[in-house]
């Protein structure tokens, strides 16, 4: 990383305005998804994330399957600008990358230990959050900007016919990234004395 771990953190920000550029090669970007993979904790070291790098037609071919889905059912009048915040926000980056949880890994620790049987997939969103901080986090560090969305789960039948994906994996979050266009906003701060407490 360029940044150490803390400036890493802090210059993480969410990037709308992206293009279909990359300052680093498609293997940088796969090594970046390799070490989240391998490195970021699961419960149970269950490994359950799964994660699809969608790059050239196919990241296009995700975002017109979401503008598809939409279309049925976002009102005429109001679609035009849908479909633009899509094709200038979204579409215009450099690729998607797709984050999953395996159920079959989820059902199988139900199983194994029905005591937690109601815990499981709340821990599988939480490795599945904390893969999307590290990726986020160093796709950043290395240059490029995201953002994350969530338009599952009206498109996960589509997205897993498109890509013949495994039905058992949960879409979780689609973060499309590309070079930043420009940069965020100064960033809001509410108190810390209101959100963090401290006993001694």
């Amino acid at each position: 990383m360029k940044r150490d771990f803390k400036d890493a953190i802090k210059n993480r920000r969410t990037y709308y305005s992206i293009n279909d550029k990359s300052p680093i090669s498609d293997e940088a970007i796969k090594e970046i998804i390799d070490f989240a993979v391998l490195n970021v904790p699961s419960s149970f070291n269950s490994q359950s994330s799964r994660i699809v790098l969608l790059l050239n037609d196919n990241h296009k071919k995700l975002w017109n399957i979401v503008k598809d889905v939409l279309r049925k059912i976002v009102p005429a009048d109001a679609f035009p600008a849908t479909e633009s915040k899509i094709d200038n926000a979204f579409a215009a980056g450099y690729g998607t990358i797709l984050f999953f949880e395996d159920q079959s890994v989820v059902e199988g620790l139900q199983n194994a230990f029905p005591s937690y049987k109601d815990n499981f997939p709340v821990w599988s969103q939480h490795t599945s959050a904390m893969h999307q901080l590290t990726i986020w986090t160093m796709l950043e560090d290395a240059g490029l900007g995201a953002s994350l969305q969530h338009y599952n789960p009206i498109i996960d039948e589509e997205v897993a016919k498109a890509f013949n994906l495994n039905p058992k994996w949960k879409l979780i979050a689609q973060m499309p990234f590309g070079t930043p266009n420009s940069q965020p906003g100064a960033k809001e701060f509410q108190p810390l004395d209101k959100r963090v407490l401290v006993f001694k």
